[in-house]
């Protein structure tokens, strides 16, 4: 059975094989997110995990213990290699028990989905590109809420520039947010720069690697840009939305010990092509390390403004200070 993205909410019973597919892996996140809210035993697999141990994976979907809740898997990289377990599984009538599989781009030559879009027991959600109407919709949203005002044309600079992705377009936003907290105006000068940031090894992957301790990285990054002195407060303000964003994961990596749970709490969600250094960032730095952390980029911003001239030494003196620091202890 086919349902449309936005009817996700129409799936109100456990019980259920859930496949998504498609690129959209912003707009799944959020399915997901609505999926799994407030459901505690959830299991992550990756489709080559389980077909190297399928009895293993059998054994885990079919035990239940006396006072076990429902149970939700989440099967990533799902393909046609996969079918025939899921068919099996299909087959015992499982009771509690809800299997989403997670699938990039399947073509209507895909077993798997057509055996998910025939059987009106199961659930194919397809995931399509966003196009440039709803991506700029988000935005304006997004924007009208923060109480932002930018031009038609650079919201449709932004939209362009994210390439159909809804969580680059989210970074992009937060980014402006970012930039508008800390009292700039901003121009299609200033809008350009903080676009791009994402594509030439620029500040935000500068600050990823400082909170993974990538020092060799953090060099390159460091000689490859010139950074200016209205970059550096730029810095300080980007780390600190990611110091605090990090700390609230941390923080629920603490209490539930679930990485695959913890990233997909987070709000807004995760861009997929950074959820791995995430998961390293959380594991290096702890609750308590990462308040330390705030506090020390809160008093070299005064640092900064006080010293601008000298910004650019202070703010490499305190990137590969933290580069090199003790984390997680």
């Amino acid at each position: 059975m086919i349902l449309k993205n936005y009817e996700i909410n129409k799936i109100q019973n456990i019980n259920h094989f859930i496949l998504f597919y498609g690129k959209n892996e912003g707009l799944k996140n959020e399915a997901l997110n609505i999926l799994i809210k407030n459901k505690n035993n959830i299991s992550n697999y990756d489709e080559k995990e389980i077909l190297d141990n399928e009895n293993n994976f059998i054994e885990s979907i079919l035990s239940k213990s006396l006072f076990e809740q429902e149970k939700i898997v989440v099967i990533k990289r799902a393909t046609d290699k996969i079918l025939i377990i899921i068919q099996n599984l299909h087959l015992k009538k499982l009771e509690e028990v809800t299997i989403i599989l997670n699938s990039e781009n399947l073509d209507k030559k895909s077993k798997l989905r057509t055996f998910f879009e025939k059987d009106k027991e199961l659930i194919c959600v397809p995931f399509y590109p966003d196009n440039d109407q709803t991506l700029s919709k988000l935005a304006y949203n997004f924007l009208r809420d923060k109480n932002i005002s930018i031009s038609p044309s650079n919201i449709n600079l932004i939209v362009n520039k994210c390439s159909g992705e809804r969580e680059a377009l989210f970074n992009d936003l937060q980014k402006i947010e970012c930039f508008v907290k800390n009292g700039k105006k901003i121009n299609d000068k200033n809008i350009s720069k903080l676009i791009n940031l994402r594509e030439n090894h620029g500040i935000s992957e500068l600050i990823d690697n400082c909170l993974v301790q990538n020092k060799k990285k953090i060099i390159n990054i460091l000689n490859e840009n010139n950074f200016s002195n209205e970059d550096c407060i730029m810095i300080i303000r980007f780390f600190l939305i990611k110091a605090k964003k990090l700390l609230t994961l941390s923080s629920t990596f603490e209490i539930n010990k679930n990485m695959e749970l913890t990233i997909s709490s987070a709000k807004p969600p995760i861009f997929w092509k950074e959820k791995e250094i995430t998961k390293q960032q959380i594991q290096k730095w702890s609750p308590k390390n990462i308040k330390q952390l705030i506090y020390a980029l809160n008093e070299t911003e005064l640092q900064i403004k006080k010293n601008i001239n000298n910004s650019i030494n202070l703010i490499t003196d305190f990137i590969l200070f933290q580069s090199s620091s003790a984390t997680n202890n």
